[in-house]
């Protein structure tokens, strides 16, 4: 059993591949254990798989798990974690932008007795200042709105011991949000501040619309807040609509202000129609979210494993019985 697990999740990484293979492999030799690189291709439609498996071939170390589709980075980490057998697993991305030189740093301080080590990043290289503003407010938002305390500014680049591993894979939930998950299973818990470099080569897969659903995710994950809120709103709304026929009944005996005419009608009957759409709609999310755990569908399906004994994961897809479409090293 190697003492330490590497799991990185792949999309479109061809240009990267080569040179953060260097720097892990680099990075290994200067740990007190075995290692294993897992990388999980999730639905590359670019070289990444051709070359991880050469990366395989001359490093048995290179392990490799290709998805049969693009299931998103959460569940592809997911897959990846569900492998790692070591006593300890470093999550990061392939990117290069979580650098692998900062490991020795979280081992240190998982040796002082830390069971999730995450790496918090003091600054964004490459990142301009909207940007970087919209992702401080996001996450303090989620930590005002959650029932969990997620450290502000840390990703997924972390170290876990093997007991919070195994707590977090016990989590099975379709919609995943794996910080706020590592975040709710509790442990001993603390951050390393490290400067995030800019992406090596490609471009980010994290367009503004799938950080706009990542942090949708946490919010309606781990909080109740928005259902409460537009129960608030619900009740806010009648209460103003009541004084409004009030003061219309007084207006109306007192003869004064009265304008013929239907425009503030039309006004009000608007407003409520919208209160009533955002209410419904946050309501709509949540039940889509019950819809999609009760069909109970595996989480991500694996096309092909790669360095692995044929032992399928929890979850998996079987086939007759074995892992579907496994195969030994």
């Amino acid at each position: 059993m190697p003492r330490y697990s590497f799991v990185l999740p792949v999309h479109n990484e061809q240009e990267t591949l080569a040179e953060l293979y260097r720097r892990l492999a680099a990075t290994a030799e200067g740990l007190d254990g075995d290692v294993e690189l897992i990388f999980v291709d999730d639905g590359s439609t670019d070289d990444s798989f051709r070359i991880l498996n050469d990366l395989h071939a001359q490093d048995p170390r290179v392990k490799v798990i290709r998805l049969s589709r693009n299931f998103g980075h959460q569940l592809a980490i997911t897959a990846g974690t569900d492998r790692a057998t070591g006593d300890a697993v470093v999550i990061m991305d392939a990117d290069l932008q979580d650098p692998p030189e900062l490991v020795p740093e979280l081992i240190d301080r998982w040796r002082e007795g830390f069971e999730v080590v995450y790496a918090v990043r003091e600054a964004r290289e490459g990142d301009g200042r909207v940007k970087r503003r919209v992702r401080e407010l996001a996450y303090r938002v989620l930590r005002r709105l959650a029932a969990i305390d997620v450290p502000v500014d840390a990703g997924d680049f972390r170290l876990v011991d093997r007991k919070a591993l195994d707590a977090f894979r016990s989590l099975r939930e379709n919609n995943r949000y794996i910080r706020g998950m590592f975040a709710w299973v509790g442990f001993d818990q603390t951050g390393v501040v490290h400067r995030r470099p800019d992406r090596f080569a490609g471009k980010t897969k994290y367009s503004w619309g799938r950080l706009v659903k990542l942090g949708v995710d946490g919010v309606i994950s781990f909080s109740d807040v928005p259902l409460r809120l537009t129960l608030a709103a619900g009740f806010l709304v009648s209460l103003s609509a009541f004084v409004f026929g009030i003061v219309t009944v007084i207006l109306r005996v007192a003869g004064v202000g009265i304008v013929p005419g239907w425009a503030s009608l039309v006004v009000l009957i608007s407003f409520l129609g919208g209160v009533q759409l955002i209410v419904l709609g946050t309501m709509g999310l949540y039940v889509a979210r019950i819809h999609e755990e009760v069909k109970a569908r595996p989480l991500y399906v694996t096309r092909e494993a790669v360095g692995f004994d044929a032992v399928a994961p929890p979850g998996a897809v079987e086939h007759e019985g074995r892992p579907f479409l496994e195969r030994a090293p």
